[in-house]
């Protein structure tokens, strides 16, 4: 019979598979807005699954590592990498900002909470992104458009999408699943 840890721990590893396994599929077929120097990335929208349960850290990060894998305009190691450490590092901010910033109202907390995603991506992925989309030398100007556009698309995706998506997961009350394993 499992235990009450080895319960959660099983809980935790299946939620994180499933995030893992819906980042790919809201992903991949959109890949004509999910890749190059816009991104609506629809899968974006489970960066607020962070602020729920850590178990979306992990599952965030692999379905990132998985989709950028499988891109199909064939980014290469740079973006398999930075991408998905780009995605670690924002989950983890937003964890954490989450849990620290418990003292206030659930929606400012949420909204704070939502920052890193945009400001990671924005930085570390729309720097890297004109040099493997461009032919020649890339200006300091086209980098910091590159990363203009990052952080518009994942404002859009994150706050129009995403903030609206973990308010109908806290009405229907789906986070209970979580905070009574954690």
């Amino acid at each position: 019979m499992p235990t009450h840890s080895s319960s959660r721990r099983i809980l935790s590893v299946a939620t994180a598979g499933v995030i893992a396994a819906l980042y790919v599929v809201l992903t991949y077929p959109f890949a004509q807005f999910a890749y190059g120097p816009i991104q609506f990335r629809l899968a974006e929208i489970m960066v607020v699954l962070a602020i729920l349960t850590p178990a979306a850290i992990p599952g965030l990060t692999v379905g990132c590592l998985l989709a950028n894998l499988m891109n199909p305009s064939g980014l290469g190691l740079v973006d398999v990498v930075f991408g998905s450490l780009a995605t670690l590092i924002a989950a983890v901010l937003t964890r954490r900002i989450a849990v620290r910033a418990s003292r206030l109202p659930q929606t400012p907390r949420d909204l704070l909470s939502l920052i890193p995603p945009v400001l990671v991506n924005a930085l570390i992925v729309g720097t890297y992104l004109p040099f493997l989309l461009t032919q020649g030398p890339v200006t300091i100007p086209a980098v910091l458009i590159s990363i203009a556009y990052l952080a518009a698309s994942e404002t859009l995706v994150v706050y129009l999408l995403g903030f609206p998506f973990l308010t109908v997961l806290r009405r229907t009350g789906v986070q209970k699943i979580w905070e009574e394993r954690q």
